[in-house]
């Protein structure tokens, strides 16, 4: 039997941080974060994602496709609600990496700011590298949108 090492993926890192504004009080954030990694999901061009997250620690994050068929994303390392969601595990890496995804709520005032950072290393592809800050600002941009109709829904006129 003949074993071929001399040809090894790089191994690289990437970290992307992203802060916005959420126009709600931080449990509406915080709910709506939890709605959007789960039932809520949508890609970018609307077609739905719909996930499943175990919202306590060692919780499951996975794409649930039926038939006992689907794809795991991670673990809840860390939660502490309204204020703190970390997921670690492959994502949507379906190679040897590994991501550390944290959600940090802060009330201040009448809003909330969530601090998000995605941090990876692996043999991790241009396509994930490249493509990983455009959607994650259209999930984060879904969880604003989220939160504010569910603020418009709860606020007494």
């Amino acid at each position: 039997m003949k074993t071929d090492t001399s040809e090894r993926p790089a191994v690289e890192s990437f970290e992307i941080r992203k802060e916005i504004e959420i126009t709600a009080p931080i449990d509406i954030a915080f709910e709506a974060m939890l709605e959007e990694l789960g039932p809520e999901g949508q890609m970018p061009g609307g077609k739905p994602f719909p996930m499943k997250l175990e919202p306590w620690p060692g919780g499951r994050w996975f794409r649930d496709l039926g038939d006992n068929a689907g794809h795991f994303w991670g673990h809840v390392q860390v939660i502490k609600p309204p204020t703190l969601l970390e997921i670690c595990g492959p994502l949507m890496m379906s190679y040897p990496a590994i991501n550390h995804v944290q959600y940090r709520f802060t009330a201040e005032g009448s809003v909330t700011r969530l601090s998000f950072l995605h941090r990876a290393v692996g043999s991790i592809l241009p396509e994930h590298r490249e493509g990983m800050p455009k959607g994650w600002e259209h999930w984060l941009e879904r969880i604003r949108e989220q939160a504010g109709r569910k603020n418009r829904k709860e606020s007494p006129r």
